[in-house]
């Protein structure tokens, strides 16, 4: 009789929710195994998912040595050991990945994801982010590919010295996605956020209630033209179209929200030759995050505007109505600023400029110049101060409430959040080590999946803690309906299995567990119990 001690930890609900999205059935039906290898490709992209969702800082170039101490058979299917996950099988399943298309793979798999949220696809959030990139690649793919380029391109983290690709996603207002695709490191946001609103759309079938809710790169004539009336989006309007920034600078009435931090004006547009219901919000915390650069950038218009008003004050002028005209023109191209003292002087002068003396015959005639100081114009600057919260939204529902525009908007954080959780430090694959930019975008493909495993996962988890009117603790200790779960894995930490076999039969499995984890696996149903010893 044997005993063996293994780490299951949070690992376990991974590999539950992998298995109840059928996940590895749809990868083993697309990318079927044609060679006499251990692992099939389900089971690696599991074992990847398992490690991109290992929080643990592993790379990928340990790959292998992240599976010893776990129950690499009972995750990853019979006769699978860490020493079958190596650097070979691992670029296999990616070229494999890629010759059948990360995009479409990914796609049949979020279409089982949608099936099983029908009702929770009301908000479809797109957006795009990039990751930069460390090595040359100097675009040398095979000939024949359609792999991206990763090439330079606007750098979201600043690093304008690095190369990157662009990732784009498409999640539901839980932050789960429902489509995913790579771009070459110099793909406008203009390009990509249409396309991918036009694919998803052809992909699958959504309801005509739902809406598409993207930054402001979406706003553009050439755009709203595409995606036509068919379908309802939102999105911020860019304050360099005229209408825009007309409404931002108007007096208007403001209505105040429900949300005291907010207030709005609702009104009406029509650019790229659809009828738009455009509201001006104003946002107290833009409001003061404004106000901070504001002030600063206050002083350097000021500094400025003494330079130019010396430039000014050394202009001649026929006569006084060209000064006064002249500087007029000058005051509106400086409107937080007024003169002060403000004359046109005459001045005798040479008929003609020549150096030295002017002789006592020389003809002179009498020019103007400006005479003026300036200062702040505190009622313009109030004034201005006012309207820097203000932000346009606008849809082609034309019926859609302002708040609720609001609201849907702000959901836009999910996606970001999104985004952010690709590019955490913890999350491993965050950072490439590869040379092969087919290879890179198969990756990128995992990436998202670990992102829609650990999604999926937390809006199950909560939204079954409301239906039994259960909680969990928080960091706090306080109970919550909400957690995330990376608190929830945080909880399973240090959670052992205990397997007793005798030969080749398992005679026993043991498990001990608090009441916070029974409870958060009887929620998360028996695909994730399995893996704890439960007999389901």
């Amino acid at each position: 009789m044997d005993i063996s001690t293994n780490a299951i930890e949070h690992f376990g609900i991974v590999a539950g929710i992998f298995d109840e999205l059928g996940i590895g059935k749809i990868i083993d039906r697309a990318l079927p195994k044609t060679r006499q290898h251990k692992a099939s490709h389900s089971a690696i992209i599991k074992a990847m998912s398992l490690n991109g969702l290992g929080f643990n800082e592993s790379r990928l170039y340990f790959y292998s040595n992240f599976f010893i101490g776990l129950p690499t058979e009972s995750l990853l299917g019979e006769g699978i050991s860490p020493s079958n996950l190596n650097d070979d099988t691992l670029s296999r399943t990616l070229d494999a990945i890629y010759d059948y298309g990360p995009t479409e793979l990914f796609n049949e798999l979020a279409l089982q994801v949608m099936n099983k949220m029908a009702e929770e696809t009301h908000l479809l959030h797109v957006d795009t982010t990039n990751f930069s990139m460390f090595g040359k690649y100097e675009g040398d793919a095979p000939d024949g590919t359609d792999s991206i380029e990763i090439t330079f391109g606007h750098a979201k983290d600043n690093r304008i010295d690095l190369k990157r690709f662009v990732l784009g996603m498409v999640v539901n207002q839980h932050g789960v996605p429902l489509f995913m695709q790579s771009f070459s490191g110099n793909k406008s946001d203009k390009k990509s956020l249409p396309e991918m609103i036009q694919k998803l759309r052809e992909s699958v079938s959504l309801d005509d209630s739902s809406y598409w809710v993207a930054d402001s790169a979406i706003y553009s004539g050439e755009n709203l033209k595409l995606l036509g009336n068919d379908l309802h989006w939102l999105t911020r309007v860019p304050e360099n179209v005229g209408a825009a920034r007309d409404l931002i600078s108007a007096e208007l009435k403001m209505i105040p929200a429900t949300d005291p931090r907010y207030s709005f004006h609702a009104t009406s547009l029509n650019y790229g030759g659809i009828a738009q219901k455009a509201v001006v919000f104003w946002s107290q915390e833009m409001q003061v995050q404004k106000e901070k650069t504001f002030d600063k950038n206050l002083q350097k218009k000021l500094d400025n505007a003494l330079k130019d008003l010396k430039s000014l004050k050394r202009q001649r002028y026929a006569c006084e109505p060209d000064a006064i005209s002249a500087a007029k023109k000058w005051i509106s191209d400086h409107p937080l600023f007024k003169f002060k003292d403000l004359r046109a002087t005459s001045i005798l002068e040479r008929a003609e400029k020549k150096r030295g003396r002017p002789k006592k015959d020389e003809a002179r005639i009498y020019q103007y110049a400006i005479e003026a100081d300036i200062e702040i114009d505190q009622e313009s600057v109030m004034r201005e101060r006012q309207k820097l919260g203000r932000f346009v939204l606008a849809s082609n529902d034309l019926d859609l409430d302002p708040e609720t525009m609001l609201n849907y908007y702000k959901g836009q954080q999910v996606v970001e959040r999104g985004f952010r959780f690709l590019k955490d430090k913890s999350f491993h694959a965050s950072e490439f080590f590869l040379k092969k930019e087919e290879r890179i975008e198969a990756l990128a493909m995992i990436m998202v999946l670990c992102l829609l495993i650990y999604s999926y996962a937390e809006w199950k988890l909560r939204r079954r803690l409301k239906e039994v009117g259960q909680s969990v603790p928080n960091q706090l200790k306080k109970p919550t309906q909400k957690p995330t779960m990376r608190w929830i894995f945080q909880l399973f930490m240090r959670v052992t299995l205990i397997i007793v076999t005798e030969g080749q039969h398992v005679v026993s499995r043991q498990i001990k567990l608090s009441e916070t984890q029974d409870l958060v696996l009887e929620l998360l149903g028996k695909d994730c119990k399995k893996y704890y010893g439960f007999e389901c």
